[in-house]
């Protein structure tokens, strides 16, 4: 999944970015509230982590602008310390959860884990496609509940697919979705990895497609079919 945080890193303690990033999240960094709306609205991304108040803007008046913008992201706000009024404040201003510190990695990324999730429709910590299990909570794919080697991509590739089941995902949202912007390839490269990813899913399922190429628009994830 792909996270904005929105922090002061200078005097941001423990750095979110590196409990963030050592969890496997992918994160982009803004050090302004200016800064880190303008991201918010250019990129979807899964989840806006907000630690602490920045030089420019407290933490409540991000969460305002971010929801008077439209952005739909689900918000984790981090806080130096448990007060209950500013816990109060920052979900009255439309953050879906607060955490205290000290915390750290693991209760960090199931925070976020379970509000990404939570926000595209699954109660679970996994989503299904038939009998292919991508665990978010664990990072991995299953099917017939043994393991899928993937390499991080592919699993990125499939995370993004699960958590928009049923919808289609155009090339440039997985470029979008994989490099943010920076340094895209080609758009043939989203093919290549969609092509090894449905070879592994396949190996593994006795030949199953649970991934539909839905032509001149992109791909989906969907209930097996024989290949």
């Amino acid at each position: 999944m792909r996270a904005l945080l929105i922090s002061d890193a200078k005097h941001a303690c423990p750095s979110a970015l590196s409990l963030l990033r050592r969890g496997g999240i992918v994160v982009d960094e803004a050090d302004s509230g200016d800064y880190g709306l303008d991201l918010a609205i250019a990129y979807g991304h899964d989840v806006v982590v907000i630690q602490g108040d920045l030089r420019d803007m407290e933490a409540v008046a991000i969460v305002r602008a971010l929801r008077g913008a439209d952005v739909t992201a689900p918000v984790l706000a981090l806080l130096p310390m448990d007060i209950a009024s500013e816990r109060t404040a920052l979900l009255t201003a439309g953050a879906d959860d607060c955490l205290s510190a000290p915390y750290d990695r693991d209760e960090l990324v199931a925070r976020v884990t379970a509000l990404v999730r939570r926000s595209r429709g699954h109660s679970r910590s996994a989503v299904a496609a038939g009998d292919l299990v991508v665990r978010l909570d664990l990072r991995c794919a299953e099917i017939g509940s043994v393991r899928v080697p993937l390499t991080p991509t592919e699993y990125r590739i499939l995370e993004y697919l699960a958590l928009r089941m049923g919808s289609t995902l155009t090339k440039e949202m997985f470029l979008n979705y994989l490099y943010g912007g920076t340094d895209e390839p080609d758009l043939k490269i989203v093919d290549v990895y969609v092509c090894k990813l449905r070879k592994k899913l396949a190996a593994a399922s006795g030949g199953k497609n649970y991934i539909e190429t839905v032509w001149g628009r992109g791909y989906n994830l969907r209930e097996p079919v024989a290949a």
